[in-house]
């Protein structure tokens, strides 16, 4: 069975993903701001939290595999994200997402995230890039919602980029490392 066979088989898409230290701390900081608004919600475990930067899910194997290919052949070098403050995005019925975001110190991820879109279409991929791009850090979901506050900077340098297929749990299935 191919690795990128969508029948059935989760969700597929490329993600940056904080250092093992970095998870930590923000799923820690998670637990205290759980803890702060009388979430219920189940923390997301840190080996699963990520910022989503494109969706690759129900794409023909043949587009997958050019994202790929693209992939290998992108450069970019490290950068550094920041993010500041938490808040609750609109979700299902008792479904909101409470999650890390920020500005100033994300335009090097925004940007990041338009080059490797551009390399990815010229690779083959054929569905447009998203344009309404929020970068964020999912921390739980929850039936209750939290306004913006402000939090000490959750810092980490993304080294790479990675294919995750999400299917109870997430599993990185290909990873491209930065380099200038």
């Amino acid at each position: 069975m191919d690795m990128f066979a969508s029948s059935g088989s989760g969700r597929l898409f490329l993600a940056i993903v904080p250092d093992p230290a970095a998870a930590e701390r923000i799923y820690r900081l998670a637990g205290v701001l759980k803890r702060a608004h009388r979430f219920d919600g189940k923390l997301i475990p840190p080996d699963r939290l990520h910022v989503s930067l494109f969706s690759l899910t129900g794409l023909p194997d043949r587009q997958v595999c050019a994202a790929c290919e693209a992939a290998e052949d992108f450069r970019a070098e490290p950068f550094e994200v920041s993010f500041d403050r938490t808040t609750s995005f609109r979700g299902g019925p008792g479904n909101r997402p409470f999650v890390l975001v920020g500005e100033a110190g994300l335009r090097r991820l925004q940007s990041f995230r338009q080059t490797l879109a551009a390399t990815l279409m010229r690779g083959g991929l054929r569905r447009p890039a998203n344009t309404n791009f929020t970068p964020h850090v999912t921390l739980l979901y929850d039936a209750r919602r939290a306004d913006e506050y402000p939090i000490e900077p959750v810092v980490w340098t993304v080294t790479e980029f990675v294919l995750v297929r999400s299917l109870r749990g997430h599993r990185h299935i290909a990873r491209w490392g930065l380099r200038a």
